[in-house]
């Protein structure tokens, strides 16, 4: 695959991710294109959606490079975007909260120079993408449980109530407690199936919320979604495999049916909400896909990261 030997780069932050560590990232982030002596292009989100606008226009300018210097939501508005431009080379410096996404490529949670040293060398990788109701995922997507949590955490799409990470520990435990399973009809790999549900994580990557790893044997160039569906738990249950979930070790749990699709229909009984990346949506119909290798990302080939197989492809560095 042969790619311009000349990248233009461009990084897009986001100065709210990780509660202002973004703009900490950037001061780095110019300190290593001076050492390096790239110019690039680098500008901020103002509000939420402006991302994707900017990796548009960015692609459009000819930018070949386009970097998000942000959090899972920064990512997931770029890459929506740039799916439509197959000449651009996507990469994430994390600099958010949970930097979930970030370990698919094998990047530390936060750079050090090793890291540094081997983003600008440039190694690509083709990544799935996830599609549910036409809006796009690149990690996972989640309904029930986990998608309750984001709601009751959710004042609007991408802004966080007040409370941080302790209110975020508190509406998991209260859900824990009080849940509701929904009802759900599921129809994948020709089968269809009835089933009262309290979680139904779909995805391309392993990790969620920065210590869950619900999908934990999924990979981000095969071709499948990676599925997680908890059937109805009583209360000690519930704690069992929330403590089994950090180690991947959940899934050989009676009540845990683990299994791959390229495509699924689910049908709840009421309108529900489900997150896409964490951000927010509500519905009661979800057909959900993948497409296979639809963005080039750089990736870290010298750390654990989760592609089944990789052809180191070099771009040329400055």
């Amino acid at each position: 695959m042969e790619i311009s030997s000349q990248p233009q780069w461009a990084f897009i932050v986001n100065p709210v991710a990780g509660n202002g560590i973004s703009l900490l990232i950037e001061k780095e982030l110019l300190e290593q294109l001076n050492q390096r002596n790239i110019t690039a292009k680098i500008v901020k989100t103002q509000h939420y959606g402006h991302a994707k606008q900017l990796a548009k226009e960015l692609a459009e300018q000819g930018f070949t490079h386009i970097v998000a210097v942000g959090g899972d939501g920064t990512l997931n508005e770029m890459a929506s975007s740039l799916v439509d431009y197959p000449q651009c080379i996507l990469g994430i410096i994390p600099a958010g909260t949970g930097n979930d996404f970030a370990q698919i490529p094998g990047w530390s949670e936060r750079f050090n120079q090793k890291d540094w040293d081997v983003f600008f060398e440039s190694n690509i990788h083709p990544i799935d993408v996830g599609r549910c109701n036409g809006n796009l995922f690149f990690n996972g997507m989640g309904l029930g449980f986990d998608a309750q949590v984001a709601a009751e955490n959710y004042i609007a799409p991408g802004e966080l109530k007040q409370g941080g990470k302790g209110k975020y520990i508190w509406h998991i435990l209260k859900n824990l407690l009080f849940f509701k399973e929904r009802k759900m009809n599921i129809t994948a790999n020709g089968e269809q199936n009835k089933s009262v549900c309290f979680l139904n994580t779909i995805s391309i990557g392993r990790r969620f919320a920065g210590d869950f790893f619900l999908t934990p044997t999924a990979y981000a160039d095969d071709g499948l979604l990676d599925v997680c569906m908890v059937n109805k738990l009583n209360l000690f249950e519930r704690l069992v495999i929330l403590l089994k979930v950090p180690r991947g070790e959940h899934v050989s749990h009676p009540k845990v049916k683990y299994y791959q699709s390229k495509k699924i229909i689910i049908e709840v009984d009421s309108k529900s909400a489900y997150h896409l990346d964490g951000e927010l949506f509500f519905d009661n119909h979800f057909e959900i896909d993948i497409l296979p290798g639809k963005l080039n990302f750089i990736y870290n080939p010298s750390a654990k990261h989760y592609f089944l197989n990789t052809k180191k492809i070099k771009i040329g560095a400055e």
